[in-house]
């Protein structure tokens, strides 16, 4: 017997994964249904910001910016400390000249409400578009840089398959992100691409930790121990460490998530509203998923 502890991730492994697959149908649901917001950097367009004293007349605001534009205008409206803020988004991209126009109209015509353009954005459609897809490009090139680390660095209790399956816990924690972009409908922006950065280092920092333990107490137990046992070992040894480090990295990021909510500060919610859930998914994938994937896979394999 390897450890006095009873409980066995490997032998609950099916519930974890109907966990995950049940969340992943949630996901991809929500996302058929309702679909996922892109930000003006990667759809293109025009967007404008303005800070507005008092209240604002919704229809008479869209119908203005509308007007001014050309095409459709949408106009969201927020409230920070007595100060409505306005954000003016439209498909259409409106050069430096015209949005000179367009304020000085809007200014003139609310003069009342003293409107100020805080931030301007226009990005022309294939721009954007290019924008993104090389932003998918480096998640792609990153997360096979990411395999051939961990194929090398534990080549010794089989590589590959432990590459394999770590991608596969990155590919499950790439897409609770995203799917907390669909769910939360936060737009995607360039904090999008930060988030799926940070938490493929975070996951694979946590994975690396239980590969490493199960390399030692592969050397110490040596190759004739069941592989499942001590999967099972190791994760238990390394899930105190493992868990400690998620739980101060979730405060952090929740503390930030509240301040972030409290202050109106969309840009920051847009980046700490999916770190917090892709922490969370990364401690769940490496203890969960990954370590007992890999070595129900080698068991197989061996046989």
């Amino acid at each position: 017997m390897l450890d006095n502890v009873k409980f066995s991730f490997i032998k609950h492994c099916k519930i974890f994964w109907i966990v995950s697959a049940c969340i992943m149908c949630v996901g991809l649901l929500m996302n058929v249904i309702f679909g996922v917001e892109m930000d003006v950097a990667f759809k293109g367009g025009t967007l404008l910001k303005y800070c507005y004293t008092g209240e604002l007349d919704m229809a008479a605001a869209e119908t203005f910016f509308t007007e001014q534009i050309g095409e459709k205008a949408t106009v969201e409206t927020s409230v920070d400390g007595g100060v409505t803020l306005i954000n003016v988004y439209s498909t259409a991209v409106v050069d430096n000249e015209k949005q000179q126009t367009i304020n000085d109209s809007f200014a003139k015509s609310f003069e009342a409400n003293t409107p100020e353009l805080t931030a301007a954005n226009a990005i022309q459609p294939s721009l954007g578009n290019l924008f993104f897809v090389k932003c998918l490009v480096a998640l792609l090139l990153a997360s096979l840089l990411l395999v051939f680390y961990v194929a090398y660095r534990f080549r010794k209790i089989g590589g590959w398959s432990a590459g394999l399956m770590a991608v596969v816990a990155l590919v499950h924690d790439l897409l609770i992100v995203y799917f907390t972009f669909v769910i939360f409908r936060i737009p995607l922006d360039g904090n999008f691409v930060a988030v799926m950065l940070t938490i493929l280092g975070y996951s694979l920092n946590d994975t690396i930790v239980i590969y490493d333990r199960i390399r030692e107490n592969r050397s110490r137990l040596g190759k004739s121990a069941d592989i499942c046992e001590v999967v099972d070992l190791s994760l238990r040894q390394s899930f105190r460490r493992t868990m400690n480090t998620s739980v101060t990295t979730t405060i952090v990021v929740l503390t930030l998530v509240v301040v972030a909510l409290t202050q109106n500060l969309d840009a920051i919610i847009s980046f700490a509203v999916p770190l917090f859930f892709g922490v969370l998914s990364g401690f769940y994938s490496s203890t969960f998923l990954c370590a007992p994937a890999w070595a129900l896979w080698t068991k197989k394999r061996n046989k």
